[in-house]
This record gives C-alpha cells, sequence and structure tokens, in this order.
C-alpha cells in the first residue's frame, strides 16, 4: 500500500485514488455538496482554502489545500521512487 501525504500529515492510498481535480467547476461543486450530505466528504484543509479534491474508488471525496499538481507530482515522486528500489534490489 503506498500512501501519499495530502499536507499536514494527511495521507491517502494511492491505490484508492481515481481523480484530482480543480475545485473551481459547477459539477465538482455539487459533487462536494453531494458528498457532504451523504457523509463521505474528507475535509483535510485545517480551514484553508481548497486547491484540489481527490475523488477516490471508495466514493470518499477529499478536500487538500494542496494544488492538484502537488499531489500529482507526490505520487509520481514515490512512484519514481519505488521503481529505484527496485532497481537496486
Amino acid at each position: 500500500m503506498k500512501l501519499i501525504n495530502i499536507g499536514f500529515g494527511n495521507m491517502i492510498n494511492a491505490g484508492r485514488l481515481v481523480a484530482i481535480v480543480s475545485p473551481e467547476s459547477a459539477p465538482i461543486k455539487r459533487i462536494i455538496q453531494e458528498s457532504k450530505e451523504k457523509g463521505t466528504l474528507i475535509d483535510a484543509t485545517h480551514g484553508r482554502r481548497t486547491r484540489a479534491v481527490i475523488i477516490t474508488d471508495s466514493d470518499h471525496v477529499i478536500l487538500t489545500y494542496l494544488q492538484s499538481e502537488t499531489v500529482a507530482n507526490r505520487l509520481n515522486d514515490e512512484a519514481d521512487e519505488i521503481d529505484e528500489e527496485e532497481d537496486d534490489g
């Protein structure tokens, strides 16, 4: 299981990640509201402005203050580190 840091020590399982999107569009705002009503919204912003929305395969919606590019880079960096360890071993 690979975990990705989404800020403030919060981690998500990379294997469950479906999409990392911007919170600006109306459909994403609707998804956030519906998730809040269902009780599947996880707010990991610690009171800061939401800059990325992470959608998982379990229909959980996670809000983070990090930009989507930052989260994607952390996901890719983790994958690169695992590849390097396998090459060394």
